[in-house]
């Protein structure tokens, strides 16, 4: 007759199994650190996922401003959502240096808190390429503000997928929030 239930046998593999699972899933990355949020690896990283997002912001700015610029007919509509991604771009650099017991900064190598990670001051989105070009007609100036809208939404998606959770966070409400200034921007176009 065949016992049921469980053996010693049966329970000294299973508890095998779990722990050699547990050793590989704990050493199965490459010992670079980038999983440790604190880092190198991992500070780097996180830089420059901020330098790229901050990138992507940078450029809608400047797209708004642009279109701003051509059609100042537009400034009622689209002034807060341009507000809005220069906050974005704020919000994106990097948060302000650590302070020292005596209350002084701690000396950094990076970028100062006024400047994005890139390097340039936050509220300067010049000097960062060439201007956007900007349809003469105004309903197809939005409607192409619009769709720079859902690829900057898009990219801060996909980047949000690489960052760490503080910054995961924010990637999504950036990504959110174009999507829908996209939507603000295409039910208000067609009227």
């Amino acid at each position: 007759m065949r016992r049921t239930g469980t053996t010693r046998r049966g329970a000294l593999l299973a508890a095998g199994a779990t722990a050699g699972g547990l050793l590989a899933a704990c050493s199965g990355g490459d010992d670079d650190g980038a999983d440790d949020p604190g880092s190198a690896a991992a500070v780097r990283a996180e830089k420059a996922l901020r330098v790229r997002s901050t990138r992507t912001s940078r450029e809608l700015l400047r797209q708004y401003d642009a279109v701003l610029e051509l059609h100042p007919d537009q400034a009622t509509r689209l002034t807060p959502l341009r507000d809005s991604v220069a906050l974005h771009v704020t919000a994106l650099s990097p948060p302000p240096p650590k302070k020292d017991e005596s209350g002084k900064p701690k000396p950094s190598p990076s970028a100062s808190a006024s400047a994005s990670p890139d390097g340039a001051p936050v509220g300067d989105v010049g000097g960062a390429g060439p201007t956007p070009f900007v349809p003469a007609d105004p309903g197809k100036a939005v409607r192409e503000l619009a769709a720079a809208e859902r690829r900057s939404a898009d990219a801060h998606a996909e980047a949000l997928v690489h960052a760490p959770p503080e910054l995961a966070r924010l990637l999504a409400s950036l990504a959110a929030a174009g999507a829908a200034h996209s939507y603000l921007l295409t039910k208000g176009s067609s009227s």
